[in-house]
């Protein structure tokens, strides 16, 4: 892929609507079918190899104050069917736990014993620098109409909080992990999908572990580029940048000079996209690593091939080189919805949704990329 220039800083303007919200609440698997041989490899495998459900999805990885991975997905029929929940696997002594289900979309049981219950999505893990492990995950019918929850953890994942509904207005991170900036606060990616505004990507910030929250943006509007699903990236020179799942058959991008208060206007990269997730991290060395599908949406707007599924590095966030490929076959749903993150040790840990069967975790060795 060649490198291409793109301007960071051109078009820098304050998002339209900054809110403040208050509450006070507080919220052993085999190894896998054969893929592409990756130099930088160091692990391959299924978080799971059999489970109380045939589908799964939007994986989420996070490592623990005490070592420990921990993988999150939601799981049931189909996507949008009711009986998907949000599944958890802990990675211990070499091995990953069966899937335990931490949440579900039960609302109530009504007068004559009926169960109303809606679809859970996207869950999120992130570990603050000081407080509980949170899982923050979404309900409802469609994701038109899902509302933001959370749940906490104080044993690394072992056992979980009652769940707490975000308020009006905060959906917690869409689907990539949110950051902790040098100030404590937790940015949060997210997105709304509109019939009337688009696709929009907007931020949440929160300085007291989600008892208040600083809605930012939304940043974009649908005559720009229909984006959602942003990842977020730290610079040496103090920036941050997004990159965004788009309908317009490009990764997009927009920076931010003030730790996420204002955001240039989003521009295309010289990344594809084919309307679908994409998870990126700032590595311990300064280099920017992206795992996507490098393909383009269809010709009619629908998404596109989500096969193969690759990992790019860039030195500078604009000029990217992809580095491996994670799958390469034409699968009918295909390999995608990166999660990615860097443990203590160095290494790169990435899962992802493996033929909506099941979910892959793929570890690499950075300096070899």
């Amino acid at each position: 892929m060649k490198a291409a220039l793109l301007s960071s800083t051109a078009g820098l303007r304050r998002a339209p609507n900054t809110v403040l919200i208050s509450t006070g609440l507080l919220c052993s698997a085999a190894v896998a079918l054969a893929a592409p041989s990756v130099p930088a490899e160091r692990a391959n495998e299924f978080i799971y190899d059999h489970a109380p459900f045939p589908q799964c999805h939007a994986s989420t990885i996070v490592e623990t104050p005490g070592g420990t991975l921990l993988a999150s997905f939601f799981g049931g029929t189909r996507e949008k069917d009711p009986d998907v929940g949000i599944w958890v696997s802990r990675h211990e002594k070499g091995r990953w736990s069966a899937p335990v289900e931490v949440a579900d979309g039960i609302q109530y049981t009504g007068a004559d014993g009926a169960v109303v219950r809606y679809p859970t999505w996207n869950p999120v893990l992130f570990q603050p620098n000081n407080g509980p492990l949170m899982l923050f995950y979404k309900i409802g019918p469609t994701p038109q109409t899902w509302w933001g929850m959370l749940k906490t953890s104080t044993d690394d994942g072992r056992t979980w909080s009652e769940a707490c509904r975000l308020p009006e207005g905060v959906l917690g991170p869409i689907k990539n992990k949110a950051v902790q900036l040098a100030d404590g606060t937790i940015l949060c990616p997210s997105s709304a999908e509109s019939p009337e505004t688009g696709w929009t990507v907007h931020f949440e910030l929160t300085r007291d572990l989600g008892r208040t929250w600083t809605v930012v943006g939304p940043i974009n509007t649908k005559d720009e580029f229909n984006a959602i699903q942003p990842s977020v990236l730290f610079h040496a020179d103090g920036r941050l940048q997004i990159l965004c799942r788009s309908r317009e058959s490009v990764i997009t991008t927009s920076w931010s000079a003030d730790q996420g208060r204002s955001w240039s206007r989003m521009t295309a990269t010289v990344l594809p996209n084919p309307n679908s997730g994409t998870d990126a991290v700032t590595l311990a060395d300064g280099r920017q690593l992206l795992v996507y599908n490098p393909t383009k949406s269809l010709p009619n707007g629908k998404g596109g091939p989500r096969s193969p599924l690759n990992v790019a590095v860039s030195k500078d966030g604009v000029a990217w080189k992809d580095v491996a490929v994670l799958e390469t076959d034409d699968a009918p749903n295909g390999y995608s919805y990166p999660a990615v993150i860097q443990t203590r040790d160095g290494l790169v840990h990435i899962t992802y949704t493996w033929r909506r069967e099941r979910i892959r975790h793929v570890v690499l060795d950075p300096r070899k990329l």
